[in-house]
């Protein structure tokens, strides 16, 4: 049986006051139920570009993102891919864990590194089985996904590379504490299934228009109100599903 691939030497992160409430998911459990996670909660460092899970592979954990940024692709025979939604800080890594499959069809990649704290898929499914807040929380949390799976083929099909361009880098904003992204033109290029070529022109005339700085291997967000103006409505969509159906918890304060 293959084993899920996992973060190699740098598992343990050492980062600045690591804490599991950085997770929405995680901040939005009741204290008595957190408490029962929190001892199994491993945290973790994953590096630019690690391979968390490949299609039809045997998913041993699920990971809550902190800081770090997962892109959940689709992967053709000829080796080429697609987004089909990413998962930040608002989410988790592994639904296929808690939905009864084990194993899935896509593939988890690191889009942006960072931190995240991992379960085991045992007290995972244990905790989902008992049918408290967790269990709905995660039930929640996945038809949230599956809007931003379906509006992102949606997306992809009928609006212009500039238009996904600037959903993308609105969602990805959304997960992180800074307007700078470490990124090259061929992943972006690889994130949303098109040639890079396309890429450049859509890139170039969001720099022309003042809404990005682009220079080799780094985006800078300048405007985020333009770009809100410039993309189509496939974002909103998905920031208003997200919002309808995890916007109400109640959080856990820092500690």
């Amino acid at each position: 049986m293959q084993k899920e691939a996992i973060p190699s030497s740098s598992k343990v992160a050492k980062l600045n006051n690591p804490n599991p409430n950085q997770n929405h998911l995680l901040a939005a459990l009741p204290t008595a139920e957190f408490e029962l996670l929190a001892p199994h909660l491993e945290l973790v460092f994953l590096p630019l570009g690690e391979m968390l899970y490949e299609p039809s592979m045997q998913l041993q954990h699920a990971y809550f993102p902190t800081t770090s940024i997962v892109s959940l692709h689709y992967v053709m025979e000829s080796g080429s891919s697609a987004e089909s939604a990413g998962v930040g800080n608002e989410g988790m890594v592994g639904i296929s864990l808690f939905m009864g499959g084990d194993t899935t069809s896509s593939s988890a990649v690191v889009q942006t590194a960072g931190q995240a704290y991992r379960l085991e898929r045992r007290i995972l499914k244990q905790e989902f089985d008992r049918g408290g807040f967790l269990q709905g929380l995660l039930l929640r949390y996945t038809q949230a996904l599956m809007t931003q799976m379906s509006q992102t083929g949606a997306c992809n099909r009928h609006h212009s590379v500039e238009q996904q361009l600037c959903r993308w880098l609105l969602l990805t904003l959304d997960r992180m504490p800074t307007s700078d992204l470490i990124i090259t033109q061929e992943l972006v290029a690889g994130m949303l299934g098109v040639r890079r070529e396309g890429i450049t022109e859509a890139a170039g005339n969001l720099q022309r228009a003042g809404l990005i700085n682009y220079r080799r291997g780094h985006i800078s967000v300048l405007d985020r109100n333009g770009l809100e103006k410039h993309v189509c409505e496939c974002y909103a969509v998905v920031k208003k599903e997200m919002n309808r159906l995890l916007s109400d918890q109640q959080y856990r304060q820092d500690t």
